[in-house]
């Protein structure tokens, strides 16, 4: 590794990831801001010096600055962290926009694909900051923020096309317990760890119903399938898709009592309505909004995608989940065709 070059630095976003990161990149010495849009979740933390509703038992360093303030969380820090839900993504990048220099380093650790325009986080940021996208870097992976904060080793990828920045923010980020690698497929990277959030959904109604491993194991198989597809069409590579923002993340989120978009799909499989399991949350499960987009780009991009066309189907058309599963299950014989 390089020599440690300690950065100003500001997470955008309050919750269970933000608060995590910010966390980790202080034990590195990075001078760190969290900015909370909710003012009362902000002063919260300052008086308890821990993120209660999100992160219980995780103490914030006082040296941490909290602030609802995004002008004086902006102020001197070079480097910004955007870890709020995709759907809050461009509102904060707009707030933002005016009180960028356009030196700025930019780190996406938000997951998702707009709803409204199907773009990626990574080009929702470029067409509203104007910052160079060899200034942005998509940090991502099998990581959960209950696990990061009790340093769990845990390993993610930074994505940029330009290789030097994503060394940079690897060496920002990278500690004995959470290791980076750099890779330049930003498409792959985004695609895949938004996409596998619909597939966990799915795992999660198979738990639900009470099936067993042969089911899960098949559709982790053929869900990788329908992401590196879609993926490839999109312009990513094949084999990121056999990495950590792919089968890694896809496995993590599929399996891990922390995946919320699991339970989502759990509560569904045992019988729930989607507004009553999300009404019953306080943190975001994205693949719910994501699956809507996963069903726009297939259509857009000509592509079969029958697991998430079939999730989307009982999130917002009532399909009963056995019904869904046994559609899937008689469609006409073919040779399997990994992607």
């Amino acid at each position: 590794m390089t020599a440690e070059k300690h950065r100003n630095i500001v997470i955008l976003g309050g919750g269970s990831w933000g608060t995590a990161l910010a966390i980790l990149l202080h034990g590195k010495g990075h001078r760190v801001t969290i900015w909370e849009l909710v003012v009362e979740r902000a002063a919260a933390m300052r008086k308890h010096r821990e993120n209660r509703e999100m992160l219980p038992g995780i103490h914030i360093d006082e040296s941490i600055l909290i602030t609802p303030d995004i002008e004086k969380a902006k102020r001197g820090n070079n480097v910004v962290v955007f870890a709020v839900p995709s759907h809050g993504l461009r509102g904060t990048a707009e707030l933002l926009t005016p009180l960028l220099r356009g030196d700025e380093i930019i780190v996406i650790a938000t997951k998702g694909i707009e709803e409204s325009t199907l773009k990626r986080m990574s080009e929702v940021i470029e067409e509203v900051t104007g910052i160079d996208v060899n200034h942005i870097i998509v940090l991502v992976g099998p990581s959960h923020a209950e696990e990061v904060s009790r340093q769990v080793p845990t390993t993610v990828v930074a994505a940029c096309r330009s290789e030097a920045n994503a060394r940079e923010v690897q060496h920002m980020f990278m500690t004995p317990r959470f290791r980076v690698y750099t890779n330049p497929d930003v498409i792959g990277v985004e695609v895949g760890v938004a996409l596998k959030n619909v597939i966990a959904i799915a795992a999660g109604m198979c738990d639900g119903l009470g099936y067993g491993d042969n089911t899960k194991g098949a559709l982790l198989t053929r869900g990788l399938a329908e992401m590196t597809r879609l993926g490839v069409k999109m312009g990513a590579r094949q084999e990121t898709f056999s990495g950590l923002a792919g089968i890694g993340d896809l496995i993590t989120t599929c399996i891990s009592r922390h995946s919320r978009n699991r339970f989502v799909g759990e509560q569904i499989g045992r019988g729930k309505k989607l507004d009553e399991v999300l009404s019953s949350m306080i943190m975001v499960a994205e693949g719910v909004r994501t699956t809507r987009s996963a069903v726009g780009l297939a259509d857009r991009y000509k592509v079969a995608m029958p697991i998430a066309s079939e999730v989307y189907q009982i999130l917002f058309e009532d399909k009963p989940v056995e019904q869904a599963i046994r559609d899937l299950m008689l469609r006409a014989p073919k040779a399997e065709i990994w992607w």
